[in-house]
Formats: structure tokens, C-alpha cells, sequence
């Protein structure tokens, strides 16, 4: 039981410092929406979605799923308050991914320093692998190229503007492709393999 709370909150902490990264970087490229909503705070309560933050994970934990997922609800950014809108939206969307990866390595260091000490089995020792694992998960899956994620806004900029434009229309469907990959297996034949490659190099063989 102790392992399960540890782990909701390891994913509640990394859903929250991907959001609030987000509008770290909008603030610091001209766009203050974040900060003036709330929202760069550690406080869980702005951030929660009742979906991603609750049910979804809540759900993983009574189905006995071997693995927790969720997100927190999307911090507000106005590109009009950019001093290069289509630049700096790029720069903000990877920032939440990049928070994520740094979560990861930190959690790592912590998992070999375990490793090194002899605590091998130990709850701290598969919480850090968890923290490294859960991270990865959110850095690689929020860096796809499918509106709304962070993928797809990193793609855009490298997109003629005429273009993009008609790619973000795809973001009312976002969910639904998404879904429907997951159903079908080939988010996770996308998504597995490559965490499984950046996560034996964090964490090593042995994990």
C-alpha cells in the first residue's frame, strides 16, 4: 500500500512540474497568463483535472494495472503576449517534456546511488525506478507529433505557417487518435520500445 501512495504521488508531482514548467518558460518569454492564473505552484489543487488527475489514475490503482498514467490540466498560454509567437510556443511545449526527462535522470542517480549503497529491493529502490520509468513514460509520449501534445506544437514550428495551421485543426480529434492507437497497440509498439532504450541506459541493465 505504502509503494502504490508513493508511486500516486511521484506521478501527481510529475504531471504538476510539467505544467508548471510550461508556464515557467511562457513567463520568462513575455506571457505572465500562467502565473496570473495560479498556476506556477506546487499546490495540486489548480492543477487538477478531474480525469487525468483522479478517475484515471484511481481507475489504474483498483484494476491492479502495472503501471500508473495520468496528466494535470493544461496551464493557459497566450502566444500574443510572445515577442516571437511561433518560436517561443515551440520553446514552451518542450520545456513540460524536458522537466520530465530532467525528473527522470534525477530519479535514476537516486536509483544507481540505492544500487551502490546495497539496497537493492528495498521500497526506495523501486520507487526511483518507478519515478525514472513513469517520467520517461510522460517525456516520450507527450513529445508525439499528434495535436494537442507537445510534439505536435514542437512540430509546427519547423512547419511553412500555411500548413500548420491546417495540422493544428487536427487537435479537436487529438484524443481520439490517441485512444484509438492505444486500443489498437501501436502507441505502445511506438512508445515502449524507445522507453525501454533510454531507460536501460539510465537505469542499467538491471532494472
Amino acid at each position: 500500500m505504502l509503494f502504490i501512495v508513493l508511486n500516486v504521488v511521484i506521478l501527481l508531482l510529475s504531471i504538476i512540474i510539467h505544467e508548471i514548467s510550461h508556464g515557467f518558460a511562457a513567463l520568462k518569454l513575455g506571457d505572465p497568463t500562467a502565473k496570473m492564473s495560479g498556476r506556477l505552484t506546487l499546490n495540486p489543487i489548480p492543477h487538477i483535472d478531474i480525469l487525468g488527475t483522479i478517475i484515471l489514475p484511481v481507475m489504474l490503482v483498483v484494476m491492479g494495472s502495472p503501471f500508473l498514467f495520468g496528466w494535470a490540466k493544461p496551464v493557459p498560454v497566450n502566444p500574443l503576449n510572445f515577442r516571437n509567437p511561433k518560436r517561443d510556443m515551440m520553446i514552451t511545449s518542450l520545456f513540460g517534456p524536458l522537466s520530465n526527462l530532467a525528473l527522470a535522470i534525477i530519479f535514476a542517480v537516486l536509483y544507481r546511488v540505492f544500487l551502490i549503497l546495497g539496497l537493492k529491493g528495498n521500497i526506495p529502490l523501486q520507487v526511483f525506478e518507478f519515478g525514472a520509468a513513469i517520467n520517461i513514460l510522460l517525456f516520450c509520449f507527450n513529445l508525439l507529433p499528434i495535436p494537442p501534445l507537445d510534439g505536435s506544437k514542437v512540430l509546427m514550428y519547423f512547419m511553412p505557417d500555411n500548413i500548420a495551421e491546417g495540422f493544428s485543426k487536427i487537435e479537436r480529434f487529438g484524443f481520439i487518435i490517441i485512444f484509438g492507437l492505444f486500443f489498437l497497440g501501436i502507441l505502445g509498439g511506438i512508445l515502449y520500445p524507445i522507453m525501454s532504450i533510454i531507460l536501460y541506459f539510465l537505469l542499467g541493465a538491471g532494472s
